[in-house]
């Protein structure tokens, strides 16, 4: 299991490097347009919801691909490997960084903050994952949604001179996105797999 989890990091950090970028630069161009906080709040709270419904989707089809569990089990990995680990990605880790770079920066749980849109996305991502079990797809659609979710809570709920900072936030955008994520597609739907055998690797 744990030379299975160190080969999917290895094999995701390149594209997780390339999503990050992408959102580097789509942080340059805010600055540089003096995008309003307000349209960085909203863009959140769009992406963030998205990231919530993949990544219930691919953690529960994972689960559901390799264990026969319950319902109620699928439900509730489903649930805590989508909106915990999104959490953690799009809220804590660039709270976290930003409080580490000394920006002022608001900390804000899409969850809770927003639930009745949040949770029944989760939901419904679980639902898909249930009935129709698909990852690969989905799992490349999670790493840029994250990575986007968290630059937008940079901008949207921080106020910093950001164009000096950008290689930091490269940095985080990177951690935010890898870890978080592989945790949630592979590591935490396998943690509770009644299977012995570790599957292949998707991609």
């Amino acid at each position: 299991m744990l030379k299975q989890i160190a080969n999917e990091l290895k094999k995701h950090a390149p594209f997780t490097f390339l999503g990050a970028t992408t959102g580097i630069i789509i942080m340059a161009a805010v600055v540089f347009t003096d995008v309003p906080s307000e349209i960085s709040h909203t863009l959140f709270y769009i992406l963030h919801p998205l990231h919530v419904i993949l990544s219930a989707l691919v953690t529960t089809a994972m689960y559901k691909r390799y264990s026969k569990g319950k319902v109620w089990e699928v439900i509730l990995i489903g649930y805590a490997g989508s909106i915990g680990i999104a959490t953690l990605s799009d809220i804590v880790i660039p709270y976290l960084g930003g409080s580490l770079l000394g920006i002022k920066i608001g900390f804000h749980l899409g969850f809770i903050e927003k639930w009745w849109l949040v949770n029944p996305l989760a939901l419904a991502g679980i639902a898909i994952g249930y009935w129709k079990p698909t990852t690969k797809v989905p799992h490349a659609g999670h790493v840029l949604l994250s990575t986007w979710a968290s630059l937008f809570y940079f901008t949207a709920f921080g106020a910093a001179n950001w164009m000096p900072l950008l290689p930091f936030v490269l940095l985080f955008l990177f951690l935010a996105v890898w870890i978080p994520c592989c945790t949630s597609d592979i590591v935490f739907p396998l943690l509770f797999t009644s299977l012995q055998k570790v599957p292949p690797s998707r991609n």
